[in-house]
């Protein structure tokens, strides 16, 4: 039933969602994580636009590089900000190269890849840290002076940038890299909240 609510999700991305229900299946769910993940889908929908992926206009690619003892030190609220905020970059630079005249199958691949990104973008923004996760992030932001702690439907933090930013004409390029922040930075974003599936 969880799984089913969330493929759905996939499906409608102007879906509302319910803060305290949906966001905690995709951290509970690792198979429903991983049906959201629609890369691999999209990669072979590719292969039959033969040569028409070079997209007409670059589309600038977020820093996916993950340091593991540099993220491991900063609070949930701060690595959500990190994430939410690569996750609209890659999202306004697809709406920029959607034009008319583009391939039918380009068309359609940068919309698949439009929607499935606003439905991370959902996800996280209504996600919540547990009483504990919170507990741990005031923790650390008493430690290094600063007031982002708590809930994480707050304000979206700006990240610091981990890498010289580079663009791509490449629409294969740009599904590689989104491919690299869900399975990087995001899943591991998501197996630090775990703690909260003991109760659910």
């Amino acid at each position: 039933m969880a799984l089913s609510r969330l493929l759905l999700l996939c499906m409608v991305a102007s879906e509302l969602l319910d803060a305290e229900t949906k966001p905690i299946e995709f951290v509970c769910n690792k198979g429903a994580r991983r049906a959201m993940n629609i890369v691999a889908e999209m990669e072979s929908a590719l292969s039959e636009c033969y040569r028409l992926t070079t997209l007409s206009t670059p589309v600038q690619l977020p820093c996916t590089e993950l340091h593991v003892a540099s993220w491991e030190n900063i609070t949930q609220q701060e690595k959500r900000g990190d994430i939410v905020a690569s996750l609209r970059l890659l999202n306004e630079g697809v709406k920029v190269v959607k034009a008319p005249g583009l391939p039918g199958c380009v068309t359609s691949l940068l919309q698949r890849l439009e929607n499935n990104i606003n439905n991370y973008l959902l996800i996280l923004t209504h996600l919540q840290l547990s009483v504990s996760s919170a507990h741990s992030d005031k923790l650390h932001a008493n430690k290094h002076k600063t007031t982002h702690f708590g809930d994480l439907s707050g304000p979206v933090l700006s990240p610091t940038l981990s890498c010289v930013p580079r663009s791509t004409q490449s629409l294969s390029t740009v599904l590689l890299n989104y491919n690299q922040l869900i399975s990087g930075k995001l899943e591991r974003f998501v197996i630090n909240l775990e703690d909260r599936c003991i109760s659910h």
